[in-house]
């Protein structure tokens, strides 16, 4: 599905922030990304989503090699993503149901098709019956499940979680990444990086550890 392949990204400036990066990524798998603040790993998440372009090297997708794919059909590529931000990224002038509902109006479903999938992601994240309350009445945890659902509302195949659970507790923290886990049962793709090494080891998956921009392990 996803295939690194000597990829270096260099910022003007302040040096290479990955630096000759190879690995691959099967379908169905789900991988975590760790390493020290600055390392690297949102970096990586960000090539990927081509909300950055890498300086040299080679990513591939699904076969589509992101560095030869135009500006123009990037936002068709991020149709096939879910992403999950640190910092939610939520529409605070917007109800949850239209944060949850925008990618599904942006590919162009319908309103009945919007209804019914926003209402079954809204569920599947535990927040049925919170379509018309706005983020900033929610807690850290109930906004950072509204991001969920709006990643996973379009049903992507791969989904890119950065740093999802960083600013919620231990036990919150771990009830996130086991929905995650569910997800992974059904087939989804996931990368998440995360910096908490304790609360990745409860997980038996595959990881990548960045160490400087460079894989380490």
């Amino acid at each position: 599905m996803l295939k690194f392949d000597q990829v270096s990204k260099r910022y003007p400036g302040s040096g290479d922030a990955l630096t000759r990066l190879s690995f691959q990524v099967s379908p169905g798998e789900m991988i975590f990304i760790t390493g020290h603040s600055g390392a690297g790993k949102s970096t990586l998440l960000r090539l990927v989503a081509l909300m950055e372009r890498a300086t040299r090297g080679t990513i591939f997708l699904n076969g589509v090699n992101l560095s030869r794919l135009p500006d123009r059909r990037i936002p068709f590529l991020r149709r096939k993503l879910g992403l999950i931000f640190q910092d939610y990224r939520l529409l605070y002038d917007r109800s949850v149901f239209d944060n949850v509902a925008l990618p599904l109006l942006i590919a162009g479903f319908g309103s009945e098709e919007i209804g019914r999938r926003t209402r079954a992601a809204l569920d599947k994240v535990g927040l049925a019956g919170y379509e018309r309350r706005y983020p900033m009445t929610l807690s850290g945890g109930e906004q950072q499940r509204v991001g969920i659902a709006r990643a996973i509302v379009a049903r992507p195949p791969l989904i890119l979680a950065d740093e999802p659970t960083g600013n919620l507790d231990p036990e919150l923290s771990l009830e996130i990444l086991e929905m995650f886990r569910d997800f992974n049962r059904v087939g989804v793709t996931l990368l998440i990086a995360s910096h908490d090494q304790n609360l990745v080891s409860r997980f038996a998956h595959r990881v990548i550890h960045l160490d400087r921009g460079r894989l380490a392990a």
